[in-house]
């Protein structure tokens, strides 16, 4: 495993439940050319991290992955937008040593 590949995973493998990181982010913090680099390292090694806890900037999900991923994230309790298809990426996105999304964030998926 390459030292890229190892930076990745070690990321994303830090994402507390409940919180999220965009591909963009982690390609910024591990040195990817693009964020697709890093969804290349989460197809090929991805079943080993929470990789449902990296969303597109926008936070939205990959459409072959949108339904299973989804499903993840509001067991976790993930803040959605309004919409319910997309994470609130002001409340979701993950910097290192931020609270969990508070419970009234977490109850606001049910509303």
């Amino acid at each position: 495993m390459d030292a890229f590949t190892a930076r990745t995973l070690a990321l994303v493998k830090a994402i507390p439940a409940g919180r999220v990181l965009s591909y963009g982010d982690i390609a910024a913090q591990t040195g990817a050319t693009t964020p697709r680099d890093v969804g290349d390292v989460l197809q090929h090694h991805g079943d080993d991290v929470p990789w449902w806890r990296v969303v597109r900037i926008d936070g939205s999900c990959a459409p072959h992955l949108q339904s299973r991923q989804l499903d993840l994230l509001r067991k976790e309790g993930t803040p959605f937008a309004p919409s319910g298809t997309a994470v609130d990426m002001d409340r979701a996105r993950w910097t290192e040593g931020a609270p969990p999304p508070r419970e009234k964030d977490q109850l606001s998926l049910f509303r």
